[in-house]
């Protein structure tokens, strides 16, 4: 396995964010925090209602902008139009295509597709978002959960970086209702025979896996997340090839 730019330096979840300065995560203020600090960028993509790619979180636009609509009953325009709660810019969501244009290949981005309501929405945004990439020329890989997009994506021609984001599975408040067979085969990759990532972007305190051990005694680079602090992160770099941080200075 290569040694590929987005694991050359700490990445910066959903950019360089800190609410108290006003600097909201996955704005574009953040972001540019982040490339003013030569961090690399972790970002998410969600998919609105007219099929658009955007740089947003959540499913629901309560925490982020207000009120109680779902991210893909909005068109792109819409959404876009919201002010981040608490922006002391006033910045808003950007579609990815705006996102991409302000980056310019300036700094690595770790693209996390989010997972989908059902098939459909899946095989819509791995399109849009494989669309969307055709043309940039910047350092980038993609990730998801959701071993499915790893496929959709795939087919529709994308031949690049694209790694599964996993955990212990051993988090109710996190899987909810996911029967404990499917929980398992996430756990172990099993489904590797068939995705065929890249890499693999795993949760701080699930680096010690089998599954996670093994994979990088075979040489694939394991990126780990949300490192919150400096004694996690120590910990993590003897796990792990680089860490996605917030909350405190990796270079310190």
């Amino acid at each position: 396995m290569t040694q590929y730019p987005p694991f050359a330096r700490p990445v910066a979840h959903r950019g360089l964010h800190d609410r108290q300065r006003g600097i909201i995560e996955n704005s574009p203020s953040a972001f540019t925090a982040a490339i003013e600090r030569r961090f690399g960028i972790e970002c998410d993509l969600q998919l609105t209602a007219d099929g658009e790619a955007v740089v947003f979180h959540d499913d629901d636009i309560s925490r982020l902008v207000g009120g109680n609509k779902l991210v893909r009953a909005l068109s792109a325009n819409e959404l876009t139009a919201l002010p981040l709660l608490e922006s002391a810019t006033s910045d808003c969501p950007q579609t990815f295509a705006a996102f991409l244009d302000q980056i310019d290949g300036r700094t690595p981005l770790v693209i996390e597709i989010k997972k989908q309501a059902n098939a459909k929405d899946t095989s819509e945004l791995a399109k849009r978002v494989v669309q969307t990439l055709a043309t940039y020329q910047g350092p980038f890989v993609l990730k998801t959960f959701d071993p499915r997009m790893i496929v959709a994506v795939r087919r529709q021609g994308f031949s690049g970086e694209i790694g599964i984001i996993t955990y212990g599975y051993d988090k109710p408040e996190w899987y909810g209702d996911m029967p404990a067979q499917t929980r398992f085969v996430l756990r172990h990759l099993l489904h590797y025979p068939w995705t065929r990532f890249t890499f693999i972007s795993c949760e701080q305190t699930a680096l010690g896996l089998p599954a996670i051990r093994l994979f990088r005694a075979l040489g694939f680079k394991v990126m780990s997340w949300t490192v919150r602090t400096a004694d996690q992160a120590k910990i993590a770099r003897h796990n792990a090839d680089q860490i996605v941080f917030e909350g405190f200075d990796p270079d310190a």
